[in-house]
């Protein structure tokens, strides 16, 4: 494995802007309004793993009304029993970038930067134009020294985000509706092969109306995680 490369940080501005710390007074923060009048710029991408078991993922409880979110209602978990694809996508206002599969092994460091950064985000980085600004989470290849020069290199922002925050990342809402696709299909993909090709379909099937939504629901997300004081949301 290549070593992290030194020198400066890229550039990047907050997803949250503290929103866990007193006295924000429900203020949005900066990203979030930044998400209302810039978001063609924004770059929503992830990696997500769907598996052939028949399981949804979904944990059906009880509750009562307006306890919809609260933490002895959730359970979290990773449920791969079978076999499965890991796959990598960015959504934004103009568009949508290509699924990637990711063959075998796990995402590293540098198959980020090989097969993801330079091959997918800076192209469509360059399309996008001034302004382009990557909204990616903490998983450690997103974040190790390598990725980050290459992002400095290539003068590409990317935004701070806070740990265990994926109701803040509008993608995650593409990954549900991918999965709840694959799994209504009359003839479910039998093999992993099936299952990659019938993931990259769906995505292309998605309207780019419903991920105009998702995007411009950014200022509810950050109002909820506000409101919840970085607790669980209903995204």
């Amino acid at each position: 494995m290549e070593e992290a490369v030194g020198g400066q940080q890229p550039s990047s501005r907050t997803a949250t802007s503290a929103f866990v710390q007193g006295g924000t007074g429900g203020a949005l923060p900066e990203p979030c309004k930044m998400c209302t009048h810039k978001c063609a710029c924004v770059c929503s991408n992830d990696e997500s793993r769907f598996t052939l078991s028949t399981c949804d993922r979904r944990d059906r409880v009880w509750r009562r009304r307006g306890e919809r979110s609260a933490a002895c209602n959730i359970l979290q978990h990773d449920r791969f029993g079978s076999g499965s694809v890991m796959v990598w996508g960015g959504i934004s206002l103009e568009g949508r970038t290509a699924l990637h599969v990711l063959a075998r092994g796990s995402l590293t460091a540098i198959r980020y930067r090989d097969e993801i950064l330079r091959p997918l985000v800076r192209p469509y980085a360059g399309a996008v134009g001034p302004g382009f600004l990557l909204m990616q989470d903490n998983a450690r290849p997103h974040v190790v020294g390598v990725c980050q020069q290459f992002l400095q290199d290539e003068g590409i922002d990317a935004m701070d985000w806070p740990a265990h925050s994926p109701d803040l990342n509008p993608i995650e809402h593409i990954w549900d509706i991918m999965s709840r696709s694959i799994h209504q299909r009359h003839v479910a993909p039998q093999t992993v092969q099936e299952l990659a090709d019938a993931l990259v379909q769906v995505l292309e099937e998605i309207p780019q109306e419903t991920i105009l939504h998702l995007i411009r629901s950014m200022p509810r997300r950050c109002r909820e995680v506000i409101q919840a004081r970085g607790g669980h949301t209903h995204y």
